[in-house]
């Protein structure tokens, strides 16, 4: 096991490990932004090809969600009626937006992964700037075509089922804790389908010392995500991770189609 970890290149693993670190305290958090922040700095700062990120980023995920949809069931905070509307839709559109992603050209696909993950930093800070002080609790009438439309998104962009389907269904008045438990777990499938699709379409060598660091990161951030919770409101979260999404996602826009 020791001779296993004393070949482990730390330096090159060490910035994906921070890059999981963060976006696993800020989803601990807010319950979003997991794929879209590993996506962002993946692409826009390490230079990771987007299918490669998405990829990564997703089997990531995997370990996140799981543990995070047991949670969530046995503290009953899981509408099982909301999730037969969202789970297989949300599956069905991942699959789509993971073969889509995989069989693009990467030069192709970074200006419009770009353009996405812009308007979803652009989306929270909406977000956060509308944040409801005492929302109406009420049924989500739409709610099978965001589960399709938030895992295509989900997928073809590394990240956004937190933010565009949570979002969405609080817009539309559903219990904020019933949402966000339904929802995480609803995504441990869409991982689990966009991972296979990914396997597919680029093979295990897909899986790199990103997907290494990344959950690395993510496991050792995870008891910190409660903490915070309690300490930051998650209006000034939501704002934050807009602003910084926003910013980085606009230059890595800039750059890529100047």
């Amino acid at each position: 096991m020791l001779e296993l970890l004393n070949q482990i290149d730390w330096t090159a693993i060490a910035p994906f490990i921070a890059i999981g670190f963060a976006a696993q305290l800020v989803d601990g958090a807010l319950g979003m932004a997991f794929g879209v922040i590993c996506s962002t700095l993946l692409v826009s700062v390490m230079g990771v090809p987007p299918a490669r990120a998405s990829a990564g980023v997703h089997l990531v995920e995997m370990f996140t969600t799981a543990a995070s949809g047991i949670s969530h069931v046995l503290h009953k905070n899981v509408d099982w009626k909301l999730f037969a509307k969202i789970a297989l839709p949300g599956v069905i559109g991942g699959v789509l937006g993971a073969y889509f992603l995989s069989n693009i050209d990467g030069s192709v696909a970074k200006p419009m992964v770009m353009l996405y993950l812009t308007c979803v930093g652009f989306y929270l800070l909406y977000k956060a700037l509308t944040y409801p002080a005492v929302p109406k609790v009420k049924d989500p009438k739409v709610a099978i075509p965001l589960g399709l439309f938030g895992g295509f998104l989900d997928a073809s962009g590394g990240g956004g089922w937190g933010p565009v389907v949570t979002s969405n269904l609080l817009i539309q008045g559903s219990d904020p804790r019933k949402t966000i438990g339904t929802v995480n777990t609803a995504e441990f499938f869409l991982t689990l389908a966009v991972s296979i699709t990914f396997i597919a379409n680029l093979g295990l060598e897909a899986f790199t010392i990103v997907t290494g660091g990344l959950i690395v990161g993510g496991l050792l951030a995870a008891p910190f995500g409660g903490y915070i919770a309690k300490r930051i409101p998650a209006k000034n979260l939501l704002l934050m991770v807009g602003v910084v999404l926003t910013a980085t996602s606009l230059f890595s826009l800039y750059k890529a189609i100047a």
